[in-house]
């Protein structure tokens, strides 16, 4: 009887850790196709700097690589020394997305991401910490990137 529920227990353990790596392949495979910029656009625009509780640092560049737009912060920015510092955006219409960390690991970082297609453009940069669930900080483009 023991030997049974110990049986589906490690079943389900299995089940339910397959059904997470495919959520999450699911996922990445949802957002391949990245947000494209139609020619003749600028080659990249920066922001102003960045201005908050933690993040008062640096500055945000968009550019465009094969047909993506990247974000990528400046030498001069600095990391909040908090929890979670995330990714995040704010299109000309006030919707907000919550992207990748900053932080990977101790020794690898974020600091560059390529936005996914169902973003249309970007007003704001913001840094966000998703523990605490504050903003940070945030810069803005003079005018939307598309």
């Amino acid at each position: 009887m023991y030997r049974t529920s110990l049986i589906r227990t490690f079943a389900a353990a299995a089940l339910a850790t397959a059904g997470i790596v495919g959520c999450t392949s699911a996922q990445q495979a949802s957002h391949p196709v990245m947000l494209s910029q139609p020619a003749g656009n600028m080659s990249s625009m920066t922001t102003n700097t960045f201005k908050g509780a933690k993040a008062n640092s640096g500055t945000v560049t968009a550019s465009h690589v094969d047909g993506k737009t990247v974000l990528t912060w400046s030498d001069d920015f600095k990391i909040p020394d908090t929890p979670a510092p995330h990714w995040q955006v704010v299109d000309s219409k006030g919707n907000v997305y919550l992207l990748h960390r900053l932080k990977i690991k101790e020794d690898k970082l974020n600091r560059s991401i390529t936005l996914p297609s169902y973003i249309h453009d970007v007003a704001k940069v913001q840094i966000w910490c998703a523990y605490a669930e504050v903003l940070l900080g945030e810069a803005s483009f003079n005018s939307p990137v598309m």
